[in-house]
């Protein structure tokens, strides 16, 4: 388990028929605030302001296909050659971090063939390097 400290985030909400939105300056559009997103947001801003990833490699939700299923992962970043690096799966804080979340991000690695896997509820964060074929628990994110 990782230890995080999130830096302080002021994100920009709206409501407008009694939903809250939250502002994605990633995808730089209104984003309904679920518990999910917010941890999504948190991590993201984490992401950028401590570990200084560059927002400019950031992918945010996009669909994949699983085994002829469509599929949206939470975040991946890429290297600078634009190959995918690190997966993050994002659930809300409630959710507890289980072997069926951790199966949910190695499947979608199956495609993405990433060097990291990182599951995280905002709460509790775990994750994981591709050593020598097999995906082995790390003590702490790896700078950029």
């Amino acid at each position: 388990m990782l230890k995080i400290e999130f830096p302080s985030y002021t994100p920009i909400i709206k409501t407008e028929n009694s939903k809250e939105y939250l502002f994605d300056d990633f995808r730089k559009k209104w984003i309904l605030l679920t518990p999910e997103e917010w941890v999504r947001q948190n991590f993201l801003n984490y992401l950028i302001k401590v570990k200084r990833y560059p927002q400019t490699l950031i992918a945010i939700e996009k669909e994949i296909k699983l085994n002829g299923l469509k599929k949206r992962f939470d975040i991946l970043v890429y290297q600078l050659n634009m190959q995918p690096w690190m997966l993050i799966e994002c659930k809300a804080m409630q959710v507890p971090l289980t072997n069926k979340v951790i199966a949910q991000v190695l499947n979608y690695n199956i495609i993405l063939q990433t060097q990291f896997a990182v599951i995280t509820n905002g709460t509790h964060t775990c994750a994981y390097q591709l050593i020598n074929g097999q995906m082995q628990a790390i003590q702490a994110l790896p700078i950029f």
